[in-house]
């Protein structure tokens, strides 16, 4: 947005766009080799006990030796995009323009694939740094049926992922997230709209109202993340690419009498498709 090269200086191109200077010149600093490890940390006890605020994590993180305090925890969960999850007054305020939508999956007989869709978004450890990973899973098979990642918590890689899902299978009836700042969005509810999609939300601190997503989330991690140390975005790009190929096409799925989220999506899709013929 700011060219340093153009003939205006940085603080009049500033004043023109409506920003603080202050933000041009902004330099993001490097997160230490002490922060990556306790973040990773964090994420490994916030699967394990997603109700544990920045106070039980501190007493969570001592007997391992972290001695951080509950506002650098408190600090560095905002940075990874995690939240103690609990059932609490919705007080905090919103964008302008964000829409909050009702839960609409409680007491619903999920039947056929393509019926709901759930999406969310997980911290990813690398060897120095972190990502951010966007899934969109089938609610009846558990298939992933896209991803993303990317190095910030924007909506512009959510939406590349939808698009691809409705691209290659079609729109579902529903489409289930939380209520994060990138689900509220005009951009993201907007393209579900254009579709004519239904779209639910989860209750506010309500993790078991997306519960396909967490439990994907414990399994990419424990299954693949954190068994390696990715050392770029390329090599967690391939890693994971290879990863969620094995967990549609080849991983069983107790849940789905021991068949693969591929089977299970596809052979339904099918008998669906021979029903109205």
């Amino acid at each position: 947005m700011i060219d340093r090269k153009h003939k205006f200086p940085v603080s009049h191109q500033c004043a023109l766009l409506g920003l603080a200077r202050s933000s041009a010149y902004y330099t993001p600093r490097e997160v230490s080799p002490e922060d990556l490890a306790l973040m990773r940390r964090i994420d490994e006890l916030h699967l394990e006990h997603p109700f544990a605020g920045a106070r039980m994590l501190r007493d969570l993180l001592r007997p391992a030796g972290f001695q951080a305090g509950r506002r650098h925890i408190g600090t560095l969960m905002a940075r990874m995009g995690i939240e103690a999850l609990y059932r609490k007054p919705n007080t905090s305020r919103r964008q302008r323009g964000d829409e909050i939508h009702p839960y609409l999956l409680r007491d619903l007989a999920v039947e056929r694939p393509n019926q709901v869709w759930a999406a969310d978004i997980t911290y990813i450890p690398m060897r120095r740094g972190f990502l951010y990973l966007f899934a969109v899973i089938d609610w009846y098979s558990r298939r992933v049926l896209a991803w993303r990642l990317s190095n910030t918590l924007t909506t512009d890689f959510c939406l590349d992922a939808v698009r691809e899902a409705i691209h290659r299978h079609g729109c579902p009836e529903i489409f289930n997230t939380d209520q994060g700042c990138q689900f509220t969005s005009g951009e993201f509810t907007g393209l579900l709209k254009a579709h004519d999609i239904r779209i639910s939300m989860d209750g506010k601190g309500s993790w078991r109202d997306n519960v396909f997503v967490e439990r994907l989330w414990k399994t990419v991690k424990y299954e693949e993340v954190y068994l390696k140390a990715y050392d770029s975005v390329a090599d967690a790009r391939a890693n994971l690419t290879t990863y969620v190929r094995f967990y549609n096409e080849r991983r069983p799925h107790r849940a789905l009498d021991g068949k693969t989220p591929d089977a299970a999506y596809f052979v339904a899709l099918a008998s669906a498709i021979r029903a109205a013929a």
